[in-house]
């Protein structure tokens, strides 16, 4: 019977000119928390699902709803135009195959596909030097983990027969006040088959662990807290579904020449005053081997240079960054007296004072 207190719009908790969405939302909420298979043997869970139905099947019917803004629940009790005694007028089209189907592992279709579940992920860890994630490395992993036991091909059984709850169907109907639901069978989980014998290899459970070496092929160019995924070679998947992934997870160790922001690289390289002061063509490393590069005359300390295509290749791409030699001017130590006298002559003829602007606050 219609609940006798409650306003429907009170019972989904929305307002009168919610819209058709939202009264369907908040029903599937609802729905949701008070299924009675959900919470079995509680009465207060199982009268409330009837009421958030009963309101869903006027609410959620244009014509209904502008009835009952009109008229209230009076044309919808027993006598009433909208009532038919058994079931409100929505027949197959009532929305529980897609309503329930996330909650109660049914849907439209039937069949053990619906329990099958992807394996879980994989994590681990990989460190390389600076130069292997810069041509990109091929390293032995060995792991353990699940793999579909091949005795059983992940079925976890030797023998079936056909299930009798369902008769094969995989579809299980049950009642619910005035509707009927129909839900993948909980006694075969939907295959339609009932397990006779377990498979003696894996107990029943489907899965065996193993453990293997396996290649896996870092690419070029990776950097710290770069993954690198490897297809199907993560946990076992349920009832025959796919395996997960294994997630390598790169650390790339610093280094004593280069340091790195995304694909460039930054060095540090002593020129003398000398070449400084004059220029000079001088050869400096780069993560791929050497290059020679032209210091111009007047070079100060700390000046950064380019070097456009000798950084990192990019894993996207493939293009490479650049490198960053800055210049760090070495002052020499230990000066005989000829060589001081020549600097002293050089300082002579240098007539700049270098630190007129600070001097002059600027």
């Amino acid at each position: 019977m219609p609940s006798a207190v409650k306003d429907y719009y009170e019972l989904l908790g929305v307002s009168k000119d919610a819209s058709q969405d939202e009264i369907k939302k908040a029903y599937r909420k609802l729905a949701r928390k008070y299924h009675p298979d959900l919470n079995p043997g509680d009465k207060a869970s199982e009268q409330k699902f009837k009421e958030i139905n009963e309101a869903y099947s006027i609410l959620g019917d244009e014509k209904k709803k502008a009835e009952y803004d009109r008229f209230g629940k009076t044309p919808f009790e027993a006598g009433g135009p909208w009532f038919e005694g058994a079931r409100p007028d929505f027949g197959e089209s009532f929305e529980f195959g897609d309503i329930f189907s996330d909650f109660l592992g049914g849907g439209r279709r039937g069949g053990y596909e619906h329990f099958q579940r992807k394996g879980a992920d994989m994590l681990m860890s990989i460190e390389l030097s600076l130069e292997e994630a810069f041509t990109g490395v091929t390293r032995p992993i060995t792991l353990t983990r699940e793999i579909p036991c091949r005795a059983c091909n992940g079925t976890g059984a030797e023998a079936y027969q056909t299930c009798d709850r369902c008769k094969g169907s995989g579809k299980f109907q049950t009642s619910k006040g005035f509707f009927k639901i129909s839900q993948t069978c909980p006694v075969c989980r939907g295959s339609g088959k009932k397990v006779t014998n377990l498979c003696k290899t894996c107990k029943g459970k489907g899965n065996i662990l193993q453990t293997e070496t396996i290649k896996a092929k870092i690419p070029a160019g990776v950097d710290t807290g770069s993954i690198v995924r490897l297809k199907g070679m993560g946990e076992s998947g349920e009832a025959g579904g796919p395996s997960g992934d294994l997630r390598i997870e790169v650390t790339v160790r610093p280094h004593l020449l280069f340091a790195r922001k995304e694909q460039d690289l930054l060095i540090d390289v002593p020129i003398t005053f000398g070449e400084a002061a004059l220029g000079a063509k001088i050869e400096v490393p780069t993560i791929d081997g050497s290059a020679v590069m032209t210091i111009p005359p007047g070079t100060q300390g700390g000046q950064k240079f380019k070097l456009s295509g000798k950084g990192f290749p990019s894993p996207k791409t493939g293009a490479r960054g650049s490198q960053y030699v800055v210049a760090k001017i070495i002052v020499p130590k230990d000066l005989n007296a000829r060589a001081k006298e020549a600097i002293k002559d050089i300082e002579a003829l240098y007539n700049e004072n270098p630190r007129k602007d600070i001097m002059r606050g600027k």
